[in-house]
């Protein structure tokens, strides 16, 4: 059974090194969270599976790697500086601060229905550029990944000589300053984001919108989420994002309720539109701001050889939503009988952010070491992911670690591995605890055959 609150997957992150609150010696920052060695693992290959499926396995997508400050422009002809807010309300009797779509009318503090009427708070944010402080040259810290994507579509488009349909995808930082960051890391400020933005004929957005959700309901599957504790959410036409035709919200019933997990957007043709120049010879289906700054028209040439500004379909993950999803569908809580039990995170091996500990039955044992070492030395060259030479001395504790990090194989090197031959070591599975003995020369086939 997954992890059913959200306390069970904090303690487990922070007694085993996966994420810790960000500047914890000073009381921390709220909504910004650190990775850490156990946690980067696990982030890097949730966020290596999703590059792989989207540019890799696909003939059809190129990637790029944006900066993270944004030419003001870029978000004012995207119409996020006139429409990225959430409305804000403050309690008058204990002066805390609240998204007005979250608390109905109350204050979740002290219970107080004196609330300020709600404003809007804008979610950007903003930072000087240059030596001086003035106010007159600024810029953003991106609050999403795609806007670079669409701003630098012709650069792809000239340098790849694509045809319509193909997509280019993006991996990284984007920042929001959230009124109420809550939930451990499902909603911060500073996260990560996996975009695609796939531009398709004008016309075949409906068709490509409904591809797109099953292909992502599929990769999730893949990462090890069970399909009943998901749901496809149709977001009403009243509640959809000013650039939106129609969005699916792909959700999870994380700890804390089923929420949003990855949205697919079929954003027409609204971004190029409004980045583009000479917008009035573009026939654009959407609501476009007028635009004299822009020096490119984002067009191109469809199978008639016309000029066209492409439909857009966006799948759009949230890293850390993921990881946090992952977690909670991997943790589980074993009764051994007598007494006994453990807990384990049951992560597809992929994921898991170390493959394969070596530990030595005596920790002290200087041939047993050398053989640990030797061993580790051997499998990193696989290319499999990370080894681990487990240190400890405890045999028995050093298996209920890593059951409960995730780690899908142990290998025991112990006092029969050194004195007989052939060499042999005890492999140990995470999920039924069985064990059984391998020669040591066929460790690269087996782990090859196991995790390739």
């Amino acid at each position: 059974m997954p992890a059913t609150t959200m306390d069970q997957l904090v303690s487990l992150c922070k007694r085993r090194g996966f994420i810790y609150q960000n500047a914890d010696i000073y009381g921390g920052l709220q909504g910004v969270y650190d990775y850490g060695p156990l946690g980067v693992e696990l982030k890097n290959n949730l966020k290596a599976a999703w590059w792989r499926s989207m540019v890799y396995e696909r003939d059809d997508v190129e990637g790029l790697d944006a900066a993270i400050l944004t030419n003001q422009k870029v978000l004012h002809y995207s119409g996020h500086e006139d429409t990225f807010s959430d409305p804000m309300v403050d309690c008058k009797k204990c002066k805390g601060r609240f998204r007005a779509d979250h608390i109905n009318g109350k204050c979740p503090n002290c219970g107080s229905t004196e609330l300020t009427e709600p404003r809007p708070f804008n979610l950007m944010f903003k930072t000087a550029i240059g030596p001086v402080d003035d106010g007159s040259s600024f810029g953003y810290l991106r609050p999403e990944t795609a806007q670079a994507i669409f701003t630098q579509f012709k650069n792809v488009v000239d340098s790849t000589s694509r045809k319509l349909p193909f997509g280019i995808a993006q991996i990284g930082k984007s920042f929001r300053n959230e009124i109420t960051p809550r939930n451990f890391i499902f909603r911060v400020r500073e996260f990560e984001q996996a975009e695609l933005e796939f531009f398709i004929e004008p016309g075949e957005d409906e068709k490509w919108h409904e591809i797109w959700k099953e292909n992502r309901i599929q990769w999730w599957l893949d990462q090890g989420l069970k399909k009943e504790h998901m749901n496809i959410y149709t977001t009403p036409k009243e509640d959809l994002a000013h650039y939106a035709k129609a969005c699916y919200d792909i959700e999870y019933q994380f700890p804390h309720g089923m929420e949003e997990l990855e949205g697919i957007a079929n954003r027409t043709d609204y971004d190029l539109g409004n980045h583009t120049k000479a917008q009035e010879e573009m026939n654009l289906t959407s609501h476009c701001h007028a635009n004299p700054d822009s020096t490119q028209k984002l067009c191109i040439m469809d199978d008639n050889n016309k000029w066209v500004i492409p439909f857009v379909i966006e799948p759009s993950m949230g890293i850390d939503r993921g990881v946090l999803a992952v977690m909670t569908e991997a943790y589980t809580e074993e009764d051994l009988g007598e007494g006994n039990s453990r807990i384990v995170l049951k992560l597809k091996k992929h994921l898991a952010p170390i493959k394969v500990a070596v530990i030595p039955l005596k920790k002290n044992n200087e041939q047993i070491m050398s053989k640990c070492h030797e061993i580790k030395q051997n499998l990193l060259k696989l290319g499999i992911g990370r080894v681990a030479l487990e240190n400890t001395g405890n045999i028995g504790k050093a298996y209920r670690r890593h059951d409960e990090i995730g780690t899908p194989l142990c290998i025991t090197v112990d006092f029969e591995t050194i004195e007989q031959q052939p060499e042999s070591v005890t492999i140990r599975d995470r999920d039924t605890m069985e064990q059984h003995r391998v020669n040591v020369a066929d460790l690269p086939s087996y782990l090859r055959e196991y995790f390739l």
